[in-house]
């Protein structure tokens, strides 16, 4: 499937300004492999961070922070990392699935499938998720260096500037 070029010249050169939160009881900005990457392809591609943080995964934490994000009106999306697969601390998808105006179940189908290709059946486990809350595009991945990599590169970057611009229109 090929993309005809976005009738808006400037459509490429938008600039998305992103938070970027890092769910983790154990992590540290220093040990933050996952935060990194994100906030490195992010501005690789001429986004920007325009916040960044490390809470502990505790729902109600998860979604308070969330809540506070959505009201910067500057902020365009919100990747999570951290939190998405099955055990009992694992409580990110939980507490951002019930904020979740609109959920965008292609981008968990498709996330599960590539990571099939790469760890087999595992994927199952993954219960990474994105969709809009309070116009703001969340995404939610799992913690993994590999899984964060996969993600950005071959679903958020690529679609970023246009599913925001499919939320503002």
């Amino acid at each position: 499937m090929s993309h005809s070029p976005h009738p808006d010249s400037n459509y490429n050169h938008q600039i998305v300004n992103c938070a970027v939160v890092t769910v983790s009881d154990t992590r540290t900005i220093e040990t933050d492999k996952s935060g990194t990457t994100i906030q490195q392809l992010l501005t690789n591609n001429n986004h920007k961070v325009a916040d960044y943080k490390i809470i502990k995964d505790e729902p109600t934490q998860i979604q308070e922070y969330l809540e506070l994000l959505s009201e910067n009106k500057q902020l365009n999306a919100v990747i999570f990392n951290g939190g998405t697969g099955i055990a009992p601390r694992d409580t990110t998808y939980d507490a951002i699935e019930k904020l979740l105006d609109k959920t965008l179940p292609g981008f968990g189908e498709i996330f599960r499938y590539l990571s099939y290709q790469e760890i087999g059946s595992r994927a199952i486990a993954s219960r990474a998720i994105a969709g809009i809350y309070q116009q703001k595009l969340i995404f939610s991945l799992p913690g993994s260096s590999n899984a964060v990599e996969l993600a950005m590169k071959k679903l958020i970057i690529p679609e970023l500037i246009h599913l925001v611009g499919q939320i503002k229109s």
